[in-house]
């Protein structure tokens, strides 16, 4: 993480409140390391955990992030930091977009679902009442820092998850790329640094052309929902014991048999 500083001094730090926000399962790994890092570079550095899983993507979680955020007596200057993968980069934009209004907020993907997606577009929001993301806001992050030696701490199960959304990329946009991903099955599995680095590249310049292109999914950036609508299904009708990632490959293939 040590090039981050040098990031946030480019977004004037020096002088601003840091809150880490971040799951009990990536805290516990990387927590303290980046509070101490950021204590060098910013006025103050605090870190809030909550308990890692989908069920915790609520408004009580929102809740308590504003709690203690007034507790450290944070205002509009100051800043959010997500360190974590989807559900963390989720609740900590919608907690930035409303908390005095509106605070900036940078992203720090730590899963590869939400380095190759999540963490890119400024989408935030909980699930309410079982319903997926049913509130949130566009909030755009000020930064997205993708630190790849993360990856090697991911199970299985959560590496091959976001690998769904890079194949939804290539399937949606870029053929060559959709072939690319095949023909690198090998040294993608093995998490071979520069193959996944390539992979991530090509997958996160996608998205945010997508983007940009049309931010509040007016048209074009709908694309980027494909294998969704039945994914959602899926993750809801199965009380979200499956991961999103694989709800998405599912759909993804549903949606494929539908058209």
């Amino acid at each position: 993480f040590e090039e981050l500083k040098e990031e946030l001094a480019e977004l004037g730090t020096a002088e601003k409140c840091i809150c880490i926000i971040s799951d009990s399962k990536v805290s516990e790994l990387y927590g303290d390391a980046l509070k101490e890092l950021l204590s060098e570079c910013c006025r103050k550095v605090v870190l809030y955990t909550f308990p890692a899983g989908e069920e915790s993507k609520t408004l009580q979680t929102v809740e308590n992030i504003y709690r203690f955020l007034i507790g450290e007596g944070f205002d509009r200057k100051d800043m959010l930091l997500a360190l974590g993968g989807g559900v963390t980069g989720d609740i900590t934009g919608y907690a930035a977009a409303t908390y005095l209004r509106g605070i900036d907020y940078i992203q720090i993907p730590t899963t590869l679902l939400a380095q190759a997606d999540s963490s890119i577009g400024g989408k935030t929001g909980v699930d309410f009442d079982g319903f997926k993301n049913m509130v949130g806001a566009f909030k755009m992050p000020r930064l997205v820092y993708v630190n790849l030696s993360v990856l090697n701490t991911l199970s299985e199960r959560q590496y091959y998850a976001g690998f769904a959304e890079i194949m939804k990329h290539g399937l949606i946009r870029d053929a060559s790329f959709y072939e690319w991903l095949i023909s690198n099955m090998y040294e993608i599995c093995e998490r071979d640094p520069d193959v996944v680095e390539e992979m991530l590249m090509k997958s996160c310049s996608i998205k945010k052309t997508i983007v940009e292109n049309d931010p509040m999914e007016n048209g074009d950036r709908a694309l980027l929902n494909f294998g969704h609508t039945i994914g959602h299904a899926i993750e809801k009708a199965k009380g979200f014991e499956l991961l999103h990632g694989e709800c998405v490959a599912l759909g993804v293939v549903a949606a494929a048999f539908i058209s």
